[in-house]
Parts: structure tokens; sequence; C-alpha cells
């Protein structure tokens, strides 16, 4: 076997193009779910951390004169993973279902 044929072996036998494509969807999907929480979910939750006085990308838990929890970031990349894992949740049971039925 030559190199080639080798590589395109590999490529079958673990299935990178499809792993690719997948990949390639994942970011895309990701970047949409972050303009949704960014854009459309967290400004409605920010008049409930504008009791902090800042936006919720800012919003901050003083704790003394030298500790800051800096939670406002982190509750948008929280509503992010939620929805992310959400969805790929959802694409696995869909995917799971089929390979269920083709097996019957």
């Amino acid at each position: 076997m030559g190199i080639r044929s080798d590589f395109k072996a590999f490529l079958d036998e673990y299935k990178v193009m499809g792993l690719a494509v997948a990949l390639i969807i994942g970011l895309a999907l990701t970047a949409l779910i972050t303009s949704l929480v960014n854009d459309i979910i967290m400004p409605l939750i920010n008049p409930a951390l504008a009791a902090t006085g800042s936006d919720w990308r800012t919003a901050s838990l003083n704790i003394g004169s030298s500790i800051s929890i800096k939670y406002g970031n982190f509750l948008g990349q929280l509503i992010n993973f939620i929805i992310i894992a959400f969805v790929v949740f959802l694409i696995a049971k869909f995917v799971m279902r089929e390979q269920k039925v083709a097996k019957k």
C-alpha cells in the first residue's frame, strides 16, 4: 500500500470528513447561540442585574475592599453552555433514535 491509499483508508476508517463537518457546524452553532445569549437573553436579564449599577457583562459582587466576584460574564457563559448542551442533547437524541430505527 502506498501513502495515498493509507491516508484514504485513515480518512474512511475514522470518518474524518464527517468529524470536520460536525466541527464546522458546531462552531457556527456556538456563534449563533452566543449571539442569542449576548444580544437577546442577557439584555432581558440586565434590568434585574441593574440593581448592582452596571451592565450584565461587568456585574460584580464586592466583598470588602479587596474582593470582587465578577458574576455577570459568568452568568452569560453559563446560559450559553446550558443552551448549547441542550441543543447537542436534542441532536444526539434524534441521531440515536434514527440508529435504533435502522437496527430493527
